[in-house]
């Protein structure tokens, strides 16, 4: 079953159960996920790496609100983002800790023949790629710096 087709059963499986926060939150992914679609003519359904990419995006989204609202002493709309996370988050791939994502960058450098500062651009287009959905882009150019640097 595709990612799209998951979504579309969480929703009505959402409604059923009466539970607002998740309907919202996969609602929204739905939203997106059809705006894609509709932004590149022609295509049925995207493919399970266009919806973790959006998902992944929302996901991003919803923690930069969520520590916005944190610090504005919002608590209440802090945590509803929060409980969207955690309603979306679920159709990621399980992210990858620190030290696997050094572990990877390190494999990368030595595959690219990275030896300096110069070179980040040439590893953090690998790393993106095989890393995507799987760790954030922040914790991967952190990495890439640190071997690097």
């Amino acid at each position: 079953m595709s990612l799209t087709a998951q979504l579309n059963e969480d929703i009505k499986t959402a409604m059923k159960a009466k539970d607002p926060i998740r309907l919202e939150a996969l609602r929204a992914v739905k939203k997106e996920v059809i705006e894609a679609k509709t932004a590149k003519a022609g295509i049925d359904d995207l493919a399970d790496e266009d919806v973790i990419s959006i998902i992944s995006k929302m996901v991003k989204q919803r923690k930069d609100a969520a520590a916005l609202f944190a610090e504005q002493g919002r608590e209440d709309l802090a945590e509803k983002e929060l409980a969207e996370i955690e309603a979306i988050s679920s159709y990621l791939p399980e992210q990858l800790s620190a030290d696997e994502i050094e572990a990877a960058v390190k494999a990368i450098v030595e595959k690219v023949g990275a030896t300096s500062m110069k070179d980040m651009g040439k590893v953090m287009g690998i790393a993106s790629k095989e890393m995507a959905g799987k760790a954030d882009g922040k914790d991967i150019s952190a990495a890439v710096k640190a071997i690097l640097g």
